[in-house]
């Protein structure tokens, strides 16, 4: 499989980073830095000031070159009547995005003693392991370890492993 990284708007070196290493890490696949995209006309909704998922996942769809294309944004993303999402894929569908903007919270809740940056170079691979695995045919998984498991809140990303559980594991590698 070959997974193609799709950067929106200002998307940092660390951040394509652990990306790559994550995807590459569970899925034991191929990955490409896609150039740098502009965010999608159309996609800010102003009386929310935050941005529509969906055209990213469109975008990422529509440029990307693997068999899975993954937008990543620094931008707030949001979804039908969601407060925000830290991302958003269709399930067995070729695209799908993260957004970074919430998960850089400085603090994990004293759930670890890592760094603000360890915690957040956490959270990046986990959202972006998360959103292929949907796009792969998992659904939400009812393991709270599982990366695949539903985390509505940055604790609950943190709690999670970086990585499939068995389950999940023999359903898609």
């Amino acid at each position: 499989m070959h997974v193609d990284i799709v950067p929106v708007g200002e998307v940092s070196s660390l951040v394509k980073r652990e990306a790559s290493e994550g995807l590459r890490e569970t899925y034991d696949c191929e990955v490409s830095m896609h150039e740098p995209q502009s965010v999608p006309a159309g996609a800010y909704h102003s009386d929310r000031d935050q941005y529509r998922a969906e055209e990213f996942i469109d975008l990422a769809r529509r440029v990307g070159s693997g068999d899975k294309n993954i937008a990543i944004t620094p931008k707030d993303l949001f979804y039908r009547r969601r407060n925000y999402v830290f991302g958003l894929a269709y399930l067995s569908g070729s695209g799908s995005v993260i957004s970074t903007y919430r998960l850089q919270t400085s603090s994990d809740g004293g759930f670890s003693n890592q760094s603000a940056s360890d915690i957040f170079s956490a959270r990046v691979r986990k959202e972006v392991v998360h959103e292929i695995g949907h796009t792969l045919g998992l659904e939400h998984c009812d393991n709270k370890r599982c990366v695949m498991n539903f985390s509505p809140t940055v604790r609950q990303v943190d709690v999670k492993e970086p990585s499939l559980c068995g389950s999940c594991q023999r359903s898609v590698l």
